[in-house]
């Protein structure tokens, strides 16, 4: 069984990311290669592309979610992505056991508890239909029917049972945090009805872009337990490497692999990003150390930057100026190449602004 480095590893995620040179595919085809695109925050998505793709603009993703060929909505990890309409049909239902798991936690638990769900999953659908509106709205319609409830827990809890897409303009560029969301049912908003699970097209499609991966890997990125017997079913099909320490890894026939010493450019990625989030081994591109500088303030979203296609700092927009913190040493020609990528960074996030790059010492 072949063993694969963990510099082979980085190289080949960063070729599946298309982080290694800028391509020429469209934003869709793009975010349909990485099955979903982070979008916790309405900004954030447009950086990842813009980091992947040649010639990419705003209005280029705007159009697509006001054309409903992309939706946004809560999917994997239980977090929000943009993803392909068709692929969220058959997305959503196949990881709907993470995102129905919220109404355990106490945090719904104590709101909704004496409550029949089927009939507030029932009453949401009802008032959302032919409708888009805020959360907030839909939690005060709801709480006519089911009074002395907190509101938005009502609202959100319909939204963790009933398959809802964010109206288009919520995720438009503008805004580094979240504005008011706005909810659609998904079946009337793309117009066609929720599909089947398919855990295996799930595992298919995190590896066409992630692999070579393990189940736990698969797992991790999808918020999604009980994979290791879908694997199994599907050995036949795959191919079977081992990593440095061992572990089994599971690939796609005739995937490309990279050779650890190809050459990688400076990138500049977005919080959120999946090319940091997508393993549940996180060697291959964040060392441990460096991980557990940002282990406090991850959940929050931290953007980092690649130097010889691993993490080696942070950066932050400060106004019209790009900070970037290193937490290891440049040498001058790298110093260099993250100063030019962050200025053309900066020309993408703020093009009117005179902006500038500082580096931290």
């Amino acid at each position: 069984m072949t063993e694969l480095s963990r510099r082979q590893l980085n190289r080949t995620l960063l070729v599946r990311q298309m982080l290694v040179e800028r391509v020429e595919l469209t934003p869709f085809e793009l975010v349909r290669h990485l099955v979903a695109v982070q979008g916790q925050e309405p900004n954030w998505p447009y950086v990842g592309l813009w980091t992947r793709l040649n010639g990419f603009r705003h209005g280029d993703l705007v159009a697509l979610l006001r054309d409903r060929k992309l939706v946004r909505s809560t999917m994997i990890r239980r977090t929000v992505h943009l993803a392909d309409a068709e692929d969220f049909r058959w997305l959503r239902p196949t990881v709907r056991p993470m995102v129905h798991a919220v109404l355990q936690a106490p945090y719904y638990r104590d709101e909704i508890e004496g409550i029949d769900l089927d009939e507030l999953a029932a009453a949401g659908r009802e008032l959302l239909s032919g409708r888009e509106m805020s959360r907030a709205q839909l939690g005060k319609l709801l709480a006519e029917r089911f009074p002395d409830r907190h509101t938005r827990r009502l609202a959100e809890s319909v939204e963790a049972m009933v398959p809802m897409v964010h109206g288009p303009d919520t995720g438009a560029w503008g805004a580094w945090r979240n504005r008011s969301v706005t909810i659609n049912i998904a079946e009337e908003w793309i117009g066609a009805p929720m599909a089947e699970a398919q855990p295996e097209t799930l595992i298919l499609r995190y590896l066409a872009a992630f692999g070579p991966a393990s189940v736990a890997d698969v797992q991790a990125w999808a918020g999604v337990t009980k994979l290791a017997g879908v694997m199994d079913g599907l050995r036949p099909r795959l191919r079977v490497f081992r990593d440095e320490f061992g572990k089994e890894l599971f690939d796609l026939p005739g995937a490309p692999l990279a050779d650890g010493n190809l050459e990688v450019p400076v990138r500049f990625l977005p919080a959120f990003d999946n090319a940091l989030l997508g393993h549940r081994d996180r060697r291959r591109v964040i060392g441990d150390e460096d991980r557990n500088r940002i282990a406090k303030v991850a959940s929050a979203g931290v953007p980092m930057y690649l130097v010889d296609g691993f993490v080696h700092g942070r950066w932050s927009l400060d106004g019209d100026t790009v900070r970037i913190q290193p937490w290891h040493a440049l040498s001058a020609a790298d110093e260099d190449a993250v100063r030019a990528e962050a200025e053309h960074l900066l020309g993408f996030i703020a093009p009117a602004a005179a902006g500038k790059v500082v580096i931290d010492a």
